[in-house]
């Protein structure tokens, strides 16, 4: 990358017994190799990468898109997400907002050609990574169901013996449905074997 350009560096530790000064320094040093000026540092201290709402994160994002900065530096990819999908979320995110991403351990530098095959490879990953996850879940939800687990909207419970007596004082389904706080098509389906029923 030639150009002289505005950076952020974003940093994140994972535990509080940990410090970024090390990824800090590090980074500065790379950017005065770079010649590149540091116009904001964002620092995420204690925090997993699993999540992405972290502060420093969020905030990092929202002055993407304010254009006040032109690149982000970061010292490993996992800094800013350990899922392929969460990263390369974050980097469309940056994208999007003209911002160029370097990640200075590993050689990722969206602006040359390498770092846009990276970008694209990145894509596969996480669209073979997503579809991993829906087919792990559809497979449970098999499982669960051949186990006898319900899905769908819970039961609701109410007093069936006053459905009934409503329901024999000449009430429509609807009113009973109304007076008992519950769907129609639920009170209709339960009630109405009772009221064939003489021991009802």
């Amino acid at each position: 990358m030639s150009k002289r350009m505005a950076v952020a560096l974003y940093l994140r530790v994972s535990s509080n017994q940990q410090t970024v000064e090390n990824q800090r320094l590090e980074l500065e040093k790379y950017c005065q190799r770079q010649d590149w000026p540091i116009v904001k540092v964002y620092e995420d201290s204690g925090l997993s990468g699993k999540s992405a709402d972290r502060p420093a994160l969020q905030e990092m994002l929202r002055d993407a898109g304010k254009g006040t900065f032109s690149c982000l530096v970061t010292w490993k990819i996992d800094r800013i997400a350990r899922s392929v999908v969460d990263l390369l979320n974050v980097l469309t995110t940056l994208k999007n907002c003209g911002v160029d991403f370097v990640s200075t351990t590993q050689a990722i530098d969206t602006t040359t050609s390498y770092g846009k095959m990276v970008m694209t490879f990145l894509g596969a990953v996480a669209e073979f990574e997503r579809d991993l996850i829906c087919e792990r879940v559809k497979v449970g939800i098999e499982r669960a169901k051949a186990e006898g687990v319900r899905f769908g909207r819970p039961r609701v419970g109410f007093d069936v013996n006053r459905a009934v007596q409503l329901k024999r004082q000449g009430k429509t389904w609807g009113d009973v449905a109304g007076e008992l706080g519950i769907a129609h098509s639920t009170v209709r389906r339960i009630v109405t074997p009772l009221l064939k029923n003489p021991a009802a």
